[in-house]
Parts: structure tokens; sequence; C-alpha cells
């Protein structure tokens, strides 16, 4: 059974990621350590005893759907009742709209516990805290004052409407539709694809946010606007009015996530209303919906990344307990009676301190990510521009690494767990199901190394993330000037894995300065998954790193272990994925030959 890492949690929020130097320097107005803490405890203690209990009910019997109508397994719609009631919807929310104006690093803290208790779960209530961000940032007042209280309280839920049967990730050819209606509102028409938590059981009302095309819209992206469309019409008063009209054709069968719902939307077909169309209105300027979007997708993405960590931390900790309690063989040096563990043996041990290590620089990655978010906000002109910078930067690599390292480790537990890792019963297969979905939705991990390489590093003509290399530069001759005997080779493992991540940045800068020429544009996006990797493990070197520092600082020892381990057995990766990136193109061009021939 999951039992959440409050302990680790708050030492990467505060030592790692740097939220205790940020409430020292009072950038989070009066909250307290005792508060971080106090919230953090309660988190854990919900997602332990309320929602991991009901993660394997949601997997075996699913949501299902009848007459239209989407029913949570057993449980769920009282759980999501009980954890709204509890002020969780809204952490980082605006006070005025009834939110806590709380860290993202406390939410991003809080969304790992709920979903390594249940990601199924936690789907739902992370996408209305998109939708209801995107609503703040660009929604009108009359919008905002009618739809964002309950959002804010979670009373309502939202969910998220881009995916289309013919446009996954291109939206440039979406075919959803709306029309202007001389009331100042719009008629939405069309279909909508894997929307999840589209429909369900927990609240009365539902708030899409709907990606669709006017009529004299300009072509492509240029032309998307987005709208609010309600499942129920909403009266000036507040109470809930007549049915619009859409509704759930149709649920997805899906590998896992079995509990949430993933749904076909229909919309503007007729079956409500008094004539077709689901009523909704703009959010934003027209033909500009894109840009309102990608606010709840930016986060979104950063979501998505802690369900990786998530994923991976429930995987380390049942594969843990298995492989201390499973006995096989002797291991070498065993001195017990009988059988040994199978954490004695060298091998398993090796599989779960890796499946730590992972773990535990994934969300260090993750909690930086949210720490930068939040610091551009706290912050003015070039320091707000370089922690937007920052975070702009990590988010890609926060998403696909975290995500990549959540299907890793728990294929790992699976492993650990032997022939009963393919059992359903253990639950270990279970993780490795719900983990899958990560790497693809909220843009694939390859669209994510695409965005790193191609947008991200030029920020600032480069001079960004030269300038963060040279604080990670400054972790690993940290690590070599401490003369620390358990640091063991770390240090000079960091710094040829910077180097390689510094050598690696440079040649993908100056193909892209090379402007739109086929063969160095083939050469960048080649080279951008491996680019990804090198710079996640590096990262993860780094921050288990900064985090072994400050126990050397302070006369503890938890983290150095850890962290030699990384440095001395995962950081040798980055010399291959080095070359992968610099000189892989010429290879792939051969090899595509292969693949049009059909051999």
């Amino acid at each position: 059974m999951y039992k959440a890492p409050v302990e680790q949690i708050a030492f990467t929020l505060k030592h790692v990621a740097g939220m205790a130097q940020a409430l020292e320097e009072g950038r989070f107005g009066d909250l307290s350590e005792d508060l971080v803490d106090a919230i953090l405890d309660e988190a854990g203690r919900f997602a332990t005893q309320e929602v991991a209990p009901l993660a394997a009910i949601g997997d075996r019997q699913g949501a299902t759907l009848s007459d239209a109508k989407v029913t949570l397994p057993d449980g769920w719609a009282d759980l999501y009742r009980r954890w709204a009631e509890g002020g969780w919807n809204g952490l980082v929310a605006e006070e005025r709209y009834g939110g806590q104006a709380l860290p993202h690093l406390l939410n991003v803290a809080a969304l790992e516990m709920w979903n390594s208790g249940s990601m199924a779960f936690a789907l739902g209530p992370t996408l209305t805290m998109g939708a209801a961000e995107a609503l703040a940032a660009h929604g009108s007042d009359a919008l905002k004052e009618k739809f964002l209280h309950k959002m804010v309280s979670g009373e309502w839920m939202a969910s998220m409407n881009l995916t289309e049967p013919h446009a996954g990730s291109d939206l440039g050819v979406m075919k959803s539709r709306a029309e202007r209606r001389d009331d100042g509102s719009y008629r939405i028409f069309g279909q909508k694809i894997f929307i999840t938590w589209g429909e369900h059981d927990a609240t009365e009302n539902i708030i899409h946010l709907v990606l669709a095309r006017l009529p004299d819209a300009p072509a492509g992206t240029r032309g998307i606007s987005l709208f609010l469309v309600p499942k129920f019409l909403v009266n000036d008063d507040g109470s809930l009015g007549a049915r619009n009209d859409l509704f759930c054709h149709s649920l997805e069968h899906k590998l896992g996530i079995h509990g949430s719902p993933t749904c076909t939307m229909i919309y503007g077909d007729g079956r409500f209303g008094d004539e077709p169309g689901a009523i909704g209105y703009v959010i934003g300027e027209e033909n500009k919906g894109l840009a309102c979007m990608f606010t709840m997708m930016n986060n979104a993405r950063l979501a998505v990344g802690m369900q990786g960590v998530a994923i991976a931390e429930a995987a380390t900790q049942k594969a843990l307990q298995y492989a201390k309690e499973r006995t096989q063989g002797k291991a070498p040096g065993w001195s017990g009676a009988g059988m040994s563990p199978i954490i004695e043996h060298p091998d398993v041990a090796r599989t779960l301190v890796t499946m730590k290590a992972l773990t535990q620089g994934a969300r260090a990655i993750c909690y930086l990510c949210a720490y930068a978010i939040d610091m551009s906000h706290h912050t003015q002109g070039d320091e707000s521009k370089h922690w937007s910078e920052r975070g702009a930067l990590l988010t890609p690599i926060a998403k696909s690494f975290a995500t990549d390292i959540g299907v890793e480790v728990a294929s790992m537990g699976i492993q650990v767990h032997g022939g009963m890792g393919f059992i359903e019963e253990t639950g270990a297969a279970r993780l490795l199901r719900d983990a899958r979905i990560a790497p693809i939705y909220e843009g694939t991990n390859g669209i994510q190394a695409i965005d790193l390489v191609m947008r991200k590093l030029p920020l600032s003509n480069g001079d960004h993330v030269r300038g963060f290399i040279k604080e990670l530069k400054a972790i690993a001759v940290e690590v070599d000037a401490s003369n620390q005997e358990g640091f063991g080779e770390t240090a000079v493992r960091l710094l040829s894995s910077i180097k390689d991540l510094e050598e690696a940045t440079e040649w993908l800068l100056a193909k892209i300065a090379e402007g739109g020429q086929a063969d160095a544009l083939t050469g960048v996006l080649a080279g951008a998954t491996p680019y990804q990797r090198l710079f996640g493990l590096t990262l993860t070197g780094a921050y288990l790193a900064k985090g072994a520092l400050f126990d050397v600082a302070n006369h503890q020892g938890h983290h150095l272990p850890l962290c030699r381990f990384a440095a001395e057995n995962l950081l040798a990766e980055t010399a291959s994925l080095k070359q992968a990136v610099v000189g892989g193109a010429a290879s792939l061009a051969s090899a595509r030959s292969i693949l049009m021939a059909g051999e």
C-alpha cells in the first residue's frame, strides 16, 4: 500500500527546489514553514488513507456509460466531494474567487501525492485547476463571476476539449465550428475525442473549455477560438438552468487509467435544447484561443510530469516492500536461516536503488520547474524574465523526463516482482498501464523535445541555457571542494556529464543558427529526444548532489549514498546520448530507407 513520502517531498521542496530560502526572504507573503509542513502532512494523510485504497477498485470497475451518463467507480464520487471540501482544488487560485493563493510548489507536491494514490482519480481535479487558471487569466469579468467561484471550490469540475478524430497534435486542421449569436453567445458544433473526465457523476455541472473555429476565421492555428461551454446553462442568480446541447457519445477502452472516463463528446447535434448548437461563451478574443488554452496546457504539462514522478514513487514503494518480504535463494554473505530476502541480492538492490535515484531526480526537476514559475510571479524586471525563461526551459524536460522514467521505473517494479509482477492482483501491472499514457498526452514527449531544442534553447540567444549550465557546474565544483569521501567519484562523473550537456547544447544552438537549411534542421530534430534525456539525467545528478551537499553541511548523510550511486552508475549514459545528438542524423537518414522499403 502506498504511503505518501512527506518527509522526502518536504526536503526536496525546501532544500533542493529552494522553498526554504524563498520563505526566509518573504517571497510568499506570510506563508510559514510550519504551515507548509501542515499542508503536506494533511495532503499525505488524505492521499494515503482515502485516495490510495480506492485505486484498485477504480482499475477493476472502470467508468461506465449508459444513456449518455457516466458513472464513476464505487466510492469515487464521494471521494471527490471529500477532496473538494478539503479545499485542495483552490490551493493556487486567487483569493477573490475562493482560492488560497499558495505557491505552485505546494500544489505540485500535493499533485504528486494524489497521483501516487490514484492517477486515474487525480486526472479530473488536475484539469479543473487548469481550466480555472485559463479562465482567470483570459475570461471576461462576467464569465469569471458566473463560473470561477464554483470551479475553484471544486463544486463544478471542468474539461479540456482539443483533440478531434483527424486532428491530434495538429490543431490547425480542426473542424469544430462556432457561430455567433446576437446576444453575444455562440453556438458550438463538432466532435472531440480523448476528453478526460468529459462526463461523470462527481459534480452537478461540468464546464467544458472547447476549441472551435468561426466561419470567417483565418486558416490554421491563427483562426482558433476558445469557448466556455457548460453542461448545464447557468442562470443569472447562479442556479442551474436547462441542459446544454452536448453529451458523451462513448467511452474509450484503454490500456490503463480505467477509472478516469475518457470521452468522445458531441457538441450541437440537437439532442438537447430548443435548436441545435451547444451554447458557449468566448474566452479572451476571437481567433486567439490557442494562446488562452496554452495557459492551461503549460501548467498541465508540469502536472503530467508529476504523474510520472507519482507513478515512479508508488512503483518503487511497492517493489521495495515486496523485495523485503520475498525470499529466494541465498545472497552472497547471507548468514540467516533459510533463503534470503531478494533485496539482499545485488542485482535486485541495484534495480531498486536505480528506481529511487530516477524518482528523486525527476521529482527535483519538476519541483525546480514549479519554483521557477513561482519566482517569475513574485519578482520583477530582469529577475522575473530570468525565472520565466527558467520555467519555460524546464517545462518540456519536467514533462518528458519524468513521464519517461515513470514508465521505466514502473517496468522495473514489475521485474523486481518477477512473475508476480505480471499478475494483476499485485498492483504492479496497474502502475505500468497507468503510466504509459503520460508520455503521450499534453504533447507527446517527442513534441516536448522539439519544443525544448527549437524554442527554449534559443531563449535570450542561448544565454539562458548557458547560464543554467554554469549553475550546474558550480554544484559539481562544490562537491569536489567538500572533500567528502562519501561522494566517491561524484564530482568527476557529474562534471563529465555537464560537459556532455554543454557540448550537445552548443552543437544544437549552432545548427539552429544556420536557419531553415534542411540538413541543419534534420540534425536538430533527429537529436532532440536523446538531448532531452541527456538534460534530464544531468539534472538528476546535479540535484541529487545538491541535496547531498545540504546533508553534508548539516551533518546528515541520508542523501549522499543515493547521489554517489546515480553519479557512478547512471551518468555514464550521457556520453552516448551526446553522440546520438551530434552524430545521429546521418545514420538515421540511412536507416530510414529500410523503413520505406518495408524491411
